[in-house]
């Protein structure tokens, strides 16, 4: 026989090299031919398609206590390695069939139970001889029985034929035990000694002993098969003959057993008949059993939902029983501060009911109960009593609060003597009715409004007092001098000085003023939102003040606004903002704080007249406040001190207009000359305006600036204007006085440097057109002849010049002759010209040299032109002229 490819050790390291990555363990390996067949109209497979070379792999592996049997289907790949093509799990196999077919019965089908597509023909594979599929199929067998516990369908293959050909093709079994625990039993098979290892075998020992000596009875062999079922099947057939004989023969016996069963027939129909009776009357008891059971059912479920009954209504019996110490409180009970705890619980407790008679508290079926109606109507009209009664009580409380402390001097500012405002009591008092106030709010909303109000008018009218007070005694306790507020005015002497005593107290007294009530103010507000149950935001965030400051007595009062309760719903989230809870709350700020603005109005008005510059630095300390101040955070303390801000910058305003109607009143007085009063008193006013600057106050002083600067240069050109012999004069003189005297502030400040840089240009300008007035006065006949060549030459040649009428060589002479026979006079008297005229004389040296230069351009363009269009004639050159004007 030839040697199986199931003994091929390369074909078996080449499977496992293929499936190394699954950790498998193989069995057998074995290369088949596969082949498709296709459904016959008699349900067989046929035999189709070309034959393709493939490899079985049968391997299991581990998992646990199970174990897993696989078949790999392998084909050889382009570079014939061995590749895994298919996998089958062996615990889906469910029939094997050989394939009648084939003549040579070496193809067989394996058919899975997980296949998807049943209408597709499985796979069949073809052994190399029939040997070859014994071994194949009986592993497979054995791996089923021995890991799966169960065989599949066999077909077209005798099982005691298998079982022969094992038994001769088995010299030797390997079987090898196992604990369950250390892994499966495995049936290992050599393939190398043509060994064929079945665990178990398909026919037992005992068994095939027994039909060894059967067959020896009748003398056969076991290739006699045939011959030995025909003799079996004969034998049969005498002996059921013998035995229909027998039950003939004993037909006597069986007539005397047929009267003893027609005798027991008698007795069971007898026996039936009495059961009958018998089952009657007891299905008439059962039905009476059972209609009491059902009457006793329903008395006992009635009997229950009575006594459920009784426990509802006694549960809301003692929900609508009102508790007369409550009632007591509710309806005549004291508001006194020792009596409150008693009150708040009595709140407590009507809240509580009147939410417990609402749905979804309250059972729908209950709502319409007329018991609970008339309760409701009760708890109704006690809320309404207890709300009547509470509400009054607290106006008059409020009121009579404020009173008291109005009343008693000792709280104000008296003379000599600046009193801090102190609410520590006032606020103390208002806590213990705080959480009065919440179940009010909860019992009816409606009735805070004029609580509200009341509270407002009470408080506003202390808040006045205690602000008028501190007002007057500050004004009074502050010792300053008064400025003057005219600072510009031209009646007033040029080298008179202005008035600069110390006005620091003044914008200290209102420095004070905001210190103390400002906080005080924002204290309040907080206080009052918390207090009235408004649903805001905290309106100063905690540890926070309004100016950021913090002093020793700020820290006793940090917590003012903490009213020392909590929220009766907890549960409730109350961070959004509301915004019609805010602008009630912003109306309700206005009604408490509304009137106090007039005392910090009078602080700034009496800061003025003594010092309208104090306004700069009030504005800066109103500005710090401002920024210190929150967007959302009491909002009337803000519009109160944006309105301190417009006041300050108002009057601010009316010292600049009427510093400004200053300047404007110096070009109604008669001819003036020289340096203006107003150029060197702006210098001192800005610096003097510069010492007070604080904070954001720059914008306001640089507006000033703008505006008394613009003042200044237009009032300087229409003084000016008026006498036009001397106006270039004015405008350098007061250009250079305005430059002289804001050196410094200039290189500080940049709204006067852009100043500056403009007096800068008109002092050039001015002094350009008035040195040029002298020179041409001086020399008027020369420089009237250059401007006539000038002007020829844009209309004809240069060479063409000499011949026209009045510009001709000869009158070049006598223009030259004229001119410059005695320079040096002439230039002298040019020198005392400028200095004639001129009352400031530190600018002659200046000026003198800008004539002298301006002069030597001149000169300069008109030697040019006579080189040009006179090449023949000669005049003094420019060097001699510099050089002559250089020693004068």
């Amino acid at each position: 026989m030839a040697k199986s490819s199931a003994d091929d050790e390369e074909l078996r390291r080449a499977c496992e090299a293929a499936l190394e990555s699954t950790k498998e363990k193989i069995t057998m390996t074995i290369r088949v031919a596969k082949s498709r067949g296709i459904w016959a109209k008699t349900g067989k497979l046929g035999r189709s398609h070309t034959a393709k070379p493939r490899v079985l792999a049968i391997s299991s592996k581990a998992k646990g206590q199970r174990t897993k049997a696989f078949l790999h289907v392998l084909k050889y790949s382009a570079g014939g390695v061995l590749e895994p093509a298919k996998l089958y799990k062996l615990k889906h196999l469910s029939k094997v069939e050989v394939v009648t077919n084939d003549p040579s019965g070496c193809t067989f089908m394996l058919g899975f139970d997980n296949i998807r597509s049943q209408s597709v023909a499985p796979p069949q594979w073809t052994m190399r001889n029939v040997d070859d599929r014994n071994r194949v199929l009986l592993c497979i067998l054995n791996i089923c029985k021995d890991i799966l516990g169960r065989l599949p369908k066999v077909v077209g293959i005798d099982v005691v034929e298998m079982a022969l050909w094992a038994k001769e093709n088995t010299p030797a079994f390997t079987k090898q035990h196992t604990n369950l625990q250390d892994g499966p039993i495995t049936a290992a098979v050599e393939e190398r000694e043509m060994k064929v290892t079945v665990e178990r075998e398909l026919v037992s020992q005992a068994e095939e002993e027994d039909m060894e000596a059967l067959l020896g009875t009748y003398v056969m062999g076991i290739g006699e098969a045939e011959a030995f079922s025909e003799r079996l099947k004969r034998e049969v057939q005498a002996l059921e003959a013998a035995n229909v004989h027998a039950i003939l023969e004993n037909e006597p016996l069986i007539d005397e057993v047929l009267q003893g069963l027609e005798a027991a027939t008698s007795c069971v129909e007898d026996m039936d008949e009495w059961l009958g009776i018998f089952n009657l009357k007891l299905r008439h008891m059962r039905e009476d059993i059972e209609s009491i059971e059902s009457r006793n059912n329903k008395l006992e479920m009635q009997s229950v939902n009575n006594k459920a009954l009784i426990e509802e209504l006694d549960k809301l019996l003692e929900r609508l029983r009102i508790p007369s110490e409550y009632a007591t409180s509710l309806t005549g009970g004291s508001f006194d501060e020792a009596r409150m705890l008693q009150n708040i619980e009595a709140c407590e407790w009507l809240t509580n009911a009147l939410r417990g008679l609402e749905a979804p508290n309250l059972d729908p079926s209950h709502a319409n109960m007329r018991a609970v109606k008339e309760k409701r109507s009760e708890l109704d009209k006690l809320k309404t009593t207890f709300v009547r009664r509470a509400s009054e009580f607290l106006r008059n409380y409020f009121t009579s609060l404020v009173d008291f402390m109005i009343s008693d001097k000792s709280y104000f500012s008296q003379r000599g003597q600046l009193k801090r405002p102190d609410h520590a009591d006032l606020r103390y008092k208002c806590r213990t009715y705080a959480r009065l106030l919440q179940h009010l709010k909860s019992l009816d909303k409606n009735c805070l409004g004029p609580l509200r109000k009341a509270y407002c008018t009470s408080l506003n009218l202390l808040l006045r007092r205690e602000a008028r007070e501190f007002a007057n005694e500050l004004r009074a306790s502050t010792k300053a001098s008064r400025n003057p507020t005219v600072w510009l005015e031209g009646s007033m002497g040029s080298n008179q000085s202005v008035n600069s005593a110390d006005t620091s107290t003044v914008s200290d007294a209102y420095s004070k003023m905001l210190t103390i009530f400002i906080p005080l103010l924002v204290d309040e507000s907080s206080f009052f939102a918390h207090f009235m149950c408004f649903e805001v935001p905290a309106l100063v965030p905690p540890g926070g003040l309004a100016n950021g400051n913090k002093s020793a007595h700020e820290e006793d009062d940090a917590n003012y606004d903490d009213l020392g309760i909590m929220d009766i719903d907890e549960t409730e989230n109350k961070a959004g903002k509301n915004t019609g809870e805010l602008e009630a709350l912003n109306e309700s700020l206005h009604d408490l704080l509304d009137g106090i603005q007039e005392d910090f109005y009078a602080v700034v008005d009496w800061a003025y007249k003594i010092d309208p510059l104090r306004c700069i630095s009030m504005h800066g300390i109103t500005e710090r406040y401002i920024s210190g101040q929150k967007a959302d955070a009491a909002g009337f303390v803000r519009i109160l001190l944006d309105d301190l801000e417009s006041r300050i910058s108002m009057q601010f305003s009316r010292f600049v207009d009427e510093a400004c109607h200053q300047i404007e009143r110096n070009e109604r007085n008669v001819r003036q000359l020289g340096v203006l009063s107003y150029i060197p008193r702006f210098a001192t006013l800005a610096t003097r305006m510069e010492q007070y600057i604080q904070g954001q106050s720059r914008d306001l002083v640089d507006q000033a600036y703008t505006k008394f600067v613009s003042t200044m240069f237009l009032t300087l050109d229409k003084i000016a204007k008026a006498d036009p012999k001397y106006e270039d004069i004015m405008l350098l003189e007061n250009y250079a006085a305005f430059q002289n005297s804001l050196y410094d502030l200039a290189n500080m400040v940049p709204t006067l440097a852009k100043f500056y840089h403009e007096a800068s240009e008109s002092y050039e300008q001015a002094c350009t057109r008035h040195i040029n007035v002298i020179i041409i006065y001086q020399f008027e006949r020369l420089f009237q002849f250059v401007k006539r060549i000038e002007d020829l030459m844009y209309t004809i040649p240069p060479e063409e010049i000499p011949f026209q009428l009045g510009l001709s060589k000869m009158d070049l002479r006598k223009v030259v002759k004229s001119s410059l026979s005695g320079v040096d006079k002439s230039i002298s008297a040019m020198y005392k010209r400028l200095q004639k005229n001129l009352t400031s004389e530190e600018l002659l040296p200046s000026l003198w040299d800008k004539c002298k230069k301006e002069f030597l351009d001149k000169y300069d363009s008109f030697a040019q032109l006579v080189a040009k269009i006179y090449p023949s004639e000669t005049i003094p050159s420019v060097s001699e002229m510099r050089d002559l004007l250089a020693s004068m």
